[in-house]
């Protein structure tokens, strides 16, 4: 049996699972990728705007990123920004595009990527859970449901719940093991 509640619980927690896999997006591998920089917002014309919609973003070379904005008059505020976002890269511009080149990670600094994976996991399991606790919360207030109607409600949530945390545990593995691969 289905039940409502549990339902909008497993349409937050897919929303929950889809925002931590962006999140890993942005985490250096040690190649460039351009979903590094999805996070940085510019400062253009007196609004932040997300960087991928003033400037192109492209790979060369496997660990060099380019970034050329539409309007060249930008180019200072994609710097200052780029500098901002504190990615421990620092952009070279040329006059007309910014380079950033990706430094190959180091021991340190792959121990220090996986340390933030597993931040960013724990805090996903975190949502997971304040989700589960919503859900049950609601099911207990429901007045139409008796107690063995909740009860079947609850193990419910509670199955999707520990579906999702293991999801979150492969998905944070599997990117571990993308950094540490050297």
């Amino acid at each position: 049996m289905t039940y409502p509640i549990v339902d909008t619980s497993k349409e937050r927690m897919e929303k929950a699972i889809a925002h931590f896999k962006d999140d890993l997006t942005t985490i250096r591998t040690g190649m460039a990728n351009p979903h590094m920089l999805d996070r940085i917002e510019v400062n253009y014309y007196g609004s932040p705007t997300p960087l991928n919609q003033i400037a192109g973003i492209s790979v060369v070379e496997g660990r060099t990123l380019v970034i050329k904005p539409y309007d060249p008059s930008s180019l200072k505020d994609i710097e200052r920004a780029c500098h901002a976002a504190d990615l421990g890269i620092a952009p070279q511009s040329d006059g007309q595009v910014i380079r950033m080149t990706i430094p190959a990670l180091t021991g340190e600094t792959r121990k220090e990527m996986t340390k933030k994976v597993g931040k960013m996991a724990e805090e996903a399991k975190v949502q997971i859970r304040n989700i589960r606790r919503d859900a049950n919360t609601s099911i207990k207030k429901d007045e139409t449901m008796d107690e063995d109607v909740q009860k079947d409600a609850e193990k419910e949530v509670q199955k999707l719940t520990d579906g999702y945390i293991k999801q979150i545990d492969e998905l944070a593995a599997r990117k571990s093991e993308e950094v540490l691969k050297v």
